[in-house]
């Protein structure tokens, strides 16, 4: 038996062999609560009834349990021996029948990493909660099953929970005599059933629609949190979005709501942003607001709801057959919250936001060495937990953009009507889709797939501008370039859809545009015939209006004047685009990355749209901790936190701005007038007309005071004392792992690399303090243990936990060749390693390398470069 890994080779074999007819799963949550004796795992009972066919009478296959125990195993009334055939993640079932009922019995573990039962206790009042999450294959930490998403079938749930617990899952539930019992669902695939359970504050709402035929469709909707954040539950705005969401995918799908109710779920210690299951989607805790926020927080919340909600068609409905498609879910969910975001709520400039944010998760992610075609080849489940990243996201999702341009929106939604239609409750292939798109469009998909589906990498496009006598444009061209350093079986050139915009200065001194055409870009150079006979442009913008998926790159006139005035773009969209391209070719070691600071400095401050301004700052400082040269970083840091005070101090009283400046202002404080600042705003001796220090602020102030040894354990406690909650606990433990200490260092080490007690929330939270770029020196010991422990860690851990690991403790602040020699003689050294862990390292490898890249650019612009005086 391979042990919990499953590889798409034995998938396939089993969707050969078998399929579910259904599942009756019952659970007893009662051992959640109170004390459970022994030395092992806090266990539940879990007792589940699968009935299936066989094709081939007498064949052997296997059914899917993580446990620690099994109590009992029948196949067709047969008692198997659990210690003969269960090995702790696999059933292995001989001679089956045409027709098969499976009965296990078993003890399974409630989880403390957010993988299957999580189980969390409420530090504030001592309540249990519990949720599961499954993607890609954590179900079978619940119930016994076949873990794969191909073999749907309906599933029936029945919950016995403590007294006084609500329980919900993806069908409508009712409870009788202490058992919650559900309607049986539609044909789904294993990962995305769901249980939630415990005391949970609860809100109800209603949907209706009159649906074309006359039908009226009524969903009832429910929203749920921890009793300990009702205060902050702004239920009211959730519901608003989700029924914007629904009026637009009815009106685009064509295809009613197909799973019933549809309650939403915000649950503690949650990993990932949240998950589609049906009729229950569960998102992070941490999208109820407990200050605060910028629009930029509310616009994305709405995203990730739309997101989720897209999926119900796009990934629940119709559902991929292995995860080498992920994409075909994905994708179209992660460019359907967009879309639907600017089409139905009121963030109409979402695209702005997806362009400058998203993209560059998409950049990052396709310019590493374990970059991937969006269609990608995933062996078995590990590839698959990692591939739910940058490239099957947001590179996917700009694809489907460009793929809207190219073959018109009205075709593109009327194949995923029929889409839905022809594969309802099914599982679908890369050709599946194309095949209707080739139907709606009249065009050949297949060409199109081939270039931005199968192949890897991103291409630049950079404007040749050639000018004629009278000053005018004599010929506009594109020039399209392979990444330079793709891997070299992915140099492909791409056809790309592109607008084309010119910019010049009005009389006023705005940078706005004055011609613009579309183009198709394809192959090394393009002639853009529409634009000869133009007046000269100040700037060059080659994917304007970010039709396709490029690094966008200027010519030298329009480079100067961005650098000379970015912020008198009137364009939001524009001027993101400008940002993003900026921050690329900082990333790529084309620009300084000290002149990249310099312009965020005189510029930043102008930005309007708050969701840019934020990401802004995360460049800034990212420019600050890995791209600029190591002799410049004490001038920079203090340029930074000069630059941050000073806007906050201008800034209107009460606005996001303000408030996204005196946050900004608290990451980049070094030195004792920044720092009597900050504790002068917690205890009130200084005052910022229109700034409400709340609770988060507060602990946002708190966090470089415990950097720089200012605020002290006492002080941290006292904190939590004024703030002893789930959160105001990750809070803390941050906030002491980032103390300057060698104990504190090695403390934090142990509790999250040598011991597994803590939860994979305290695990982010002690990993998120214990790296800080201005404790590299006491960081320094680490690079060696690191090595040394990551194969063990990966060995012994959830992959969950030892992803987070991994890749939040590589060296990456020790940015020296020496630790890239370190990296280099671990791969070398650990060829045999899970490919999984070494693409984390490898991962981690290239962004050190392109950090020393960077750094090297840096110090070649020197002393050339003297920042704009912005006082």
């Amino acid at each position: 038996m391979p042990g919990e890994n499953l590889s798409r080779d034995e998938a396939r074999e089993r969707a050969a062999l078998l399929s579910v007819d259904g599942y009756e799963v019952s659970l007893d949550l009662r051992s959640a609560v109170g004390d459970e004796a022994g030395d092992g795992p806090r266990t539940f009972r879990s007792v589940t009834t699968i009935r299936f066919r066989c094709n081939e009478p007498g064949a052997t296959s296997f059914a899917d349990l993580i446990a620690p125990s099994v109590t009992a195993l029948s196949l067709n009334g047969r008692d198997l021996d659990p210690g003969e055939v269960f090995d702790g993640s696999r059933i292995a079932l001989e001679d089956l029948a045409a027709e098969n009922e499976l009965i296990v019995d078993a003890r399974c573990a409630y989880s403390r990493t957010g993988e299957g039962m999580h189980r969390f206790v409420d530090p504030e009042d001592g309540e249990v909660y519990l949720y599961t999450q499954y993607e890609p294959a954590d179900s079978r930490r619940v119930f016994a099953n076949f873990e794969q998403p191909d073999l749907k079938a309906p599933f029936r749930f029945e919950v016995r929970a403590p007294e006084g617990w609500t329980v919900w899952s993806n069908g409508v539930g009712s409870e009788h005599d202490g058992v919650w019992r559900f309607a049986e669902t539609k044909p789904i695939s294993t990962y995305i059933t769901c249980v939630v359970a415990g005391p949970y504050h609860y809100v109800k709402d209603s949907y209706e629609r009159v649906l074309e035929d006359g039908t009226r469709l009524e969903i009832p909707l429910g929203a749920l949190c921890r009793k300990g954040l009702a205060p902050h539950f702004d239920s009211d705005d959730v519901f608003l979005v989700t029924k914007q969401g629904l009026d637009f995918f009815h009106e685009h799908f064509d295809y009613p709501y197909p799973f019933g109710k549809y309650d939403q779920a915000f649950v503690p210690e949650y990993n990932l942003g949240a998950m589609e299951n049906p009729g229950l989607v569960t998102f992070r805790e941490e999208y109820i607001f407990r200050g605060k926020v910028t629009r930029a927080s509310y616009e994305g919340r709405a995203n990730v709801i739309l997101h989720e909600m897209a999926h119900m068609w796009f990934g629940d409905l119709v559902t991929m057959v292995w995860w080498d498609d992920l994409w075909l879910k994905e994708s179209f969910a992660d460019f359907m919250g967009t879309f639907a975001n600017v089409g139905a709520t009121r963030f109409t400039d979402a695209w702005i936001t997806f362009a400058n944010r998203r993209k560059a998760w998409a950049y990052r992610a396709d310019q590493l060495p374990s970059t991937h075609p969006i269609t990608a080849d995933i062996r078995d489940l590990q590839d698959a937990k990692l591939n739910f990243d940058g490239i099957t996201y947001a590179k996917g999702a700009s694809v489907l953009k460009q793929l809207v341009a190219y073959v018109g929106q009205d075709a593109f939604l009327e194949g995923a009507r029929r889409y839905f239609k022809r594969h309802a409750y099914g599982n679908t292939r890369l050709g599946d889709l194309l095949s209707v798109l080739e139907e709606t469009s009249g065009r050949d998909m297949s060409a199109w797939a081939r270039s931005w589906l199968q192949t890897a990498g991103v291409n630049s496009l950079t404007p040749q501008v050639l000018l004629s006598p009278e000053e005018r444009i004599d010929e506009l061209a594109v020039v399209q370039e392979a990444a330079a350093l793709a891997p070299a079986d992915h140099p492909e050139l791409r056809p790309h859809r592109v607008a084309v915009g010119l910019y010049r200065r009005t009389p006023e001194g705005a940078l706005e545009r004055y011609a613009r055409a579309e183009a198709d870009v394809d192959g090394p150079r393009t002639v853009v015939a529409e634009l000869a006979g133009a007046e000269v442009p100040e700037l060059v913008l080659v994917n304007d209006d970010d039709l396709t998926y490029c690094k966008t790159r200027f010519d030298a006139g329009s480079l100067e004047t961005l650098k000379a005035g970015l912020g008198d773009l009137t364009d939001p969209l524009a001027r993101a685009l400008c940002w993003s391209a900026l921050w690329n070719m900082t990333r790529d070691a084309l620009l300084p990355a000290r002149e990249f600071v310099d312009i965020v400095l005189r510029f930043a401050g102008r930005e309007s749209d708050i969701g840019v301004l934020q990401m802004l700052h995360a460049w800034a400082e990212s420019a600050l901790v890995h791209y600029v040269a190591p002799d410049w970083r004490d001038t920079g840091a203090g340029l930074l936190a000069e630059g941050a005070e000073r806007e906050l101090l201008a800034a209107e009283p009460g606005s996001e701005q303000q408030l996204a400046w005196a946050r900004f202002f608290a990451r980049t404080a070094a030195g004792p007038a920044a720092f009597d600042l900050l504790q002068g705003l917690l205890d009130g001796t200084a005052v910022i007309e229109g700034l409400d220090v709340d609770q988060e602020l507060r602990w946002a102030f708190l966090q470089p005071l415990a950097v720089w040894g200012v605020a002290d354990e006492k002080a941290l406690a006292a904190e939590l004392a004024r703030d002893d909650t789930a959160s105001g606990k990750r809070h803390q433990v941050r906030c002491l792992a980032a103390r300057p200490s060698e104990a504190v260092k090695a403390q934090a080490w142990a509790q999250v690399v040598e011991s597994d007690a803590l939860s994979n929330a305290l695990v982010e939270a002690t990993i998120a303090g214990f790296e800080q770029p201005s404790q590299r020196t006491l960081l320094e010991p680490y690079t060696q243990k690191y090595f040394a422990a990551i194969e063990r860690v990966w060995k012994d851990r959830s992959i969950q936990i030892a992803m987070n690991i991994v890749s939040g403790l590589f060296p990456s602040l020790q940015d020296s060749r020496a630790t890239l020699d370190a990296a280099d003689a671990w791969l070398a050294a650990h060829e045999d390693a899970a490919p999984a862990l070494r693409r984390l390292v490898l991962e981690g490898r290239d962004d050190l390398a392109r950090a020393l890249r960077g750094q090297e650019c840096d110090a070649g612009a020197g002393s050339a470069v003297d920042p704009v005086n912005t006082a």
